[in-house]
Parts: C-alpha cells; sequence; structure tokens
C-alpha cells in the first residue's frame, strides 16, 4: 500500500465514524423525547382534570347565593364569578391552590402557573423529579363556539413544557355552566 492509499482510506474510515455517531446522537435524543413527552402529558393531564372537575358557577362558592341565584346579578356584591384569575372575596387576600382560600371555580386558575421545583400536586405536596417542567393555564370564555352566551363555556388551556428540551405539550378542554347552582 502506498501512503495516498493510507491516508484516503483513513479519510474514509473517519467519515464513516463521524456519520455513525451522529447516528447514535440523533437515536439516543429520540429515545428520550418520548418519556419527556409523555411526563409532560401527565402534567397537563393531571392539572386540566383538576380544573375541570371544579364548579362553575354564577357566584364565587363562597358566596351564600350560590345556590339560588339566577345569574351573576343574584349575587351577594364582590362574589360573582365574572373575572378570570384568583378571587380576593371576602378577605382582601387572593385565592391560591394550595391554602385557604383555596381556588374553587374554574376560572380562579386563569394565569396560574408552576415551575421546577414549584411544581406541587392539589395538595400542596412537591412533586420531585420534574426540575425541568414548567405548567401553564389559561381560562377564556368560549361559548360562541357552541352558540351559547359568551359566558356560558370556558376553554380551559394548560401548557406543560420540558424546559431543556423546549418540548411542549398543550391540552384543551371545555367547561359548559350545566349546574350554575352547584358548587
Amino acid at each position: 500500500m502506498s501512503l495516498i492509499e493510507v491516508v484516503v482510506f483513513i479519510v474514509v474510515l473517519g467519515i464513516g465514524i463521524a456519520g455513525t455517531i451522529t447516528l447514535f446522537n440523533q437515536v439516543t435524543k429520540a429515545s428520550v423525547d418520548p418519556m419527556v413527552r409523555k411526563q409532560a402529558l401527565a402534567i397537563a393531564t393531571s392539572l386540566l382534570e383538576e380544573i375541570e372537575l371544579r364548579a362553575f358557577t354564577y357566584c364565587d362558592p363562597d358566596d351564600p347565593n350560590v345556590t339560588t341565584a339566577g345569574g351573576v346579578g343574584g349575587c351577594t356584591a364582590g362574589y360573582a364569578e365574572t373575572n378570570f384569575g384568583p378571587d380576593t372575596v371576602p378577605a382582601s387576600v387572593a385565592e391560591t391552590r394550595y391554602a385557604d382560600p383555596r381556588f374553587d371555580n374554574v376560572n380562579d386558575y386563569h394565569g396560574f402557573s408552576m415551575s421546577g421545583a414549584n411544581i406541587k400536586g392539589a395538595d400542596g405536596s412537591t412533586v420531585s423529579g420534574l426540575g425541568d417542567y414548567s405548567v401553564s393555564v389559561t381560562v377564556a370564555n368560549a361559548g360562541a363556539d357552541f352558540t351559547f352566551a359568551t359566558e356560558e363555556v370556558l376553554l380551559i388551556t394548560v401548557a406543560a413544557t420540558h424546559t431543556t428540551t423546549n418540548t411542549t405539550v398543550s391540552l384543551q378542554g371545555y367547561r359548559f355552566r350545566y349546574a350554575p347552582n352547584s358548587p
């Protein structure tokens, strides 16, 4: 063999090894992605289910008129569920997911978010191993999508993101006001 043949052989071998390493790198990334997506889906699903199980009443469930109000006009002053985000009635302390006063209506979750070590279950306990995830919630009126009054249907969107891989799973659900006096 001549020196030229040896150099050509080394170059061809180097290109083959580089291609193989690139292939292994892609396979490794692809094998991790399903686990990341599945975990993000589990986070989003559990939070969406929690939100959909909350009341969707005319009045805040803390209002004495919650079971009798025929609309938001029948609520005690300040208790009508017309705003999005945590309520501040009856006290000047906003409702939260973890401590009293707690979120008690679907629209209280609008703007709610968790990330990293602050991802917690509904009971307030930290869920370990989710340091690279974040989750956010938006709630919007969506009655027009179903030819109902705008405020009679809510569209809930929960987005869970794995911050390292920038993988996002977004789930949406509708909540109809089918029992407006049932807290």
